[in-house]
């Protein structure tokens, strides 16, 4: 099943699990390999210089899939937002795990062509790097806001004029607790200038969390439900203030809603 058919998806409560995360109480002993199998896969795709779109939401689908075959639970709403106005945006969320960066693009990519916003080691890192060249991304260090400023600046309106959507985390690292004064306004600032919307975006994705020696292969905790919801676009007007104010109260809002829902399903 496409999972971009509906407005919303929602991981089959029926779905039977993978034999081997029934036998291992640990999650991330059968996600793991699974992953790497599938990353495997689509790098060596990638490394051909043949990586397509298609491809890559097929390599974004197979890891949810994988996900959800160790007990992991998704709700993904408000997708029609995503498709409800011709021509590219920038789409801005906040950013918890590494398990965003590999889902977004099978629930993204089919809607709207799109790349990221991601940080430059990750273009060199191996395995992964024939990956992040494929989809033509925006590398910024992440060091110095003016720089990455001008890489964004320079390098968006190219992505956008090719109707080519993009997707930011304005934070400058993973975190589970969100903090607004770290959120920086880089992506309403390109919107702006380029006169496409904004899509804001929400998610909870400490499910996958971050590891004691390797920050990308933590504990999966099959307790956690994953989220992702989009908002209503936007267009920027002025400075920005305004919306930038508003996609913060818009993840600030599901965060809370999401958290107090977690704690009640826990007390049962």
């Amino acid at each position: 099943m496409n999972i971009t058919e509906k407005d919303s998806y929602r991981t089959d409560s029926n779905r039977p699990r993978l034999l081997l995360s029934r036998i291992f109480l640990a999650a991330q002993y059968t996600f793991y390999p699974q992953l790497l199998w599938h990353v495997c896969v689509q790098s060596r795709k990638a490394a051909k210089q043949f990586y397509s779109g298609a491809d890559w939401t097929e390599g974004s689908l197979a890891v949810l899939r994988s996900l959800e075959n160790v007990g992991i639970n998704f709700e993904i709403t408000g997708m029609k937002n995503i498709c409800s106005f011709d021509g590219p945006a920038v789409f801005i969320g906040n950013h918890m795990s590494a398990l965003e960066t590999f889902v977004l693009p099978c629930i993204v990519q089919p809607l709207k062509p799109v790349t990221f916003v991601v940080k430059r080691s990750l273009i060199d890192t191996p395995v992964f790097k024939h990956l992040m060249r494929s989809r033509d991304p925006i590398t910024v260090g992440r060091t110095n806001p003016r720089e990455d400023l001008k890489a964004v600046l320079d390098e968006g309106p190219k992505k956008l004029q090719a109707g080519t959507s993009i997707i930011i985390f304005p934070q400058s690292t993973r975190s589970v607790v969100f903090k607004p004064e770290e959120f920086n306004t880089l992506g309403v600032k390109l919107a702006s200038r380029n006169g496409v919307p904004v899509v804001p975006f929400a998610l909870k994705t400490d499910a996958w969390g971050v590891g004691k020696y390797l920050k990308d292969f933590g504990p999966v905790d099959k307790k956690k439900k994953v989220h992702f919801t989009f908002g209503e676009p936007m267009m920027i007007e002025g400075r920005g203030t305004k919306e930038h104010e508003k996609i913060i109260r818009f993840i600030q809002g599901k965060l809370e809603e999401w958290d107090q829902e977690e704690r009640e399903s826990l007390s049962v």
